[in-house]
């Protein structure tokens, strides 16, 4: 468990109460502003679990959308390959797929020529295999997303969302946090993101480069990979186990449901902000593992224990021991608002997963 001195927020905060009151629970969305119908949009790791969710959320919106994926073989667009809403838009002319490697300059400049918003969202981002794979986050999320920087200079690119993650602030200094809180390296993953972070910020200011960074806190939703807390926790609970297997219950989040994320994007793709402004997308709530474990056994009626195993746990100094945005820039500026809560998010997160569950493979541990 890390030793870093935990946040300034006092112990008879409702913030620090994990089912308490919700910091950003006074805010409303403000309808969006604008349309991207008509625009091209090329959107980086479009295949992923958020990406996936925003290239649905553009096509809605009547953009012309450019789904980058990762090339394979099987020519698979990932979670895109379960989506009507992104078939039925490529039959009609309204998307198209780009197989490639965000890791390739040449092919990432080549596809984002002639588009109007670049939302990248290309990474790798388990944490866990940053541990034993460190190299290749470097690799993917700092060179990747400088491709895609020099890409956007080299065409004029009008717009690029750059998409960073709450774990860059490590354990915080005080919560709520805002976007002027210290960046804090307490995992490779999270270093890469800072550094990608960082060279969005150098771009803007060296070359006015029009990217905006969002920061999204603890996304959660259908699509997500078992190997984050929430799907491994529901999995494990549809499958009917009778033991839970976890690591550290202790540590909290700021759990964001993936349409207010997407939401989130497609309100950055249309604002107008100075170049090299960072957004960050959170609840104001936050959350132990514990407490998700408890919402998640009224969500599925289980009564499973809880065990834990010690290769779920972080390095000593590597767990972040709470994360708690404040969301008012977001708000003030996107005009954007949580709309999902956590329990409802759970919810449709369980449902969705139900038909999908493999009892042999649920509690299977993977990085």
């Amino acid at each position: 468990m890390t030793t870093h001195p935990g946040p300034t927020t006092s112990a008879g905060d409702p913030r620090a109460d994990g089912l308490g009151a919700e910091a950003g629970a006074d805010l409303v969305a403000r309808p969006v502003e604008g349309s991207l119908a008509g625009r091209t949009v090329l959107v980086t790791g479009s295949d992923g679990f958020i990406g996936s969710h925003v290239v649905e959320r553009l096509v809605a919106e009547g953009a012309q959308v450019r789904a980058f994926c990762l090339y394979n073989s099987n020519g698979s667009t990932g979670w895109l390959d379960e989506s009507e809403t992104f078939r039925t838009a490529v039959r009609d002319g309204q998307a198209e797929v780009v197989l490639g490697d965000i890791r390739d300059p040449e092919h990432v400049a080549a596809s984002t020529e002639g588009v109007d918003v670049v939302l990248h969202l290309a990474a790798l981002i388990a944490i866990p295999f940053s541990y034993v794979a460190p190299r290749s986050y470097v690799e993917t999320n700092v060179i990747g997303t400088l491709n895609v920087l020099e890409a956007v200079r080299r065409h004029g690119t009008p717009r690029m969302v750059n998409t960073s993650t709450s774990e860059v602030y490590g354990t915080p200094e005080e919560v709520p946090i805002t976007e002027a809180h210290p960046l804090r390296g307490q995992s490779p993953y999270s270093a890469t993101k800072i550094s990608a972070d960082k060279m969005c910020e150098s771009y803007a200011l060296s070359f006015e480069t029009p990217v905006t960074t969002l920061r999204p806190f603890n996304t959660f939703g259908p699509r997500q990979s078992t190997r984050a807390v929430i799907p491994t926790v529901l999995s494990q609970l549809l499958a009917g186990a009778g033991q839970l297997r976890l690591g550290d219950v202790s540590p909290k989040r700021d759990f964001t449901f993936v349409a207010d994320t997407a939401d989130g994007f497609v309100r950055a793709a249309l604002t107008d902000v100075a170049p090299g402004t960072t957004i960050q997308l959170g609840t104001g709530r936050t959350v132990s593992v514990g407490d998700v474990v408890e919402l998640c056994r009224k969500v599925t009626g289980s009564d499973a224990e809880i065990v834990t195993e010690s290769a779920r746990i972080r390095p000593e100094g590597s767990e972040v021991q709470i994360l708690l945005s404040d969301p008012s820039r977001a708000n003030e500026v996107l005009g954007w608002a949580p709309t999902v809560s956590l329990e409802d998010g759970l919810a449709a997160t369980a449902e969705w997963l139900r038909p999908r569950v493999d009892p042999e493979t649920a509690g299977r541990y993977h990085r």
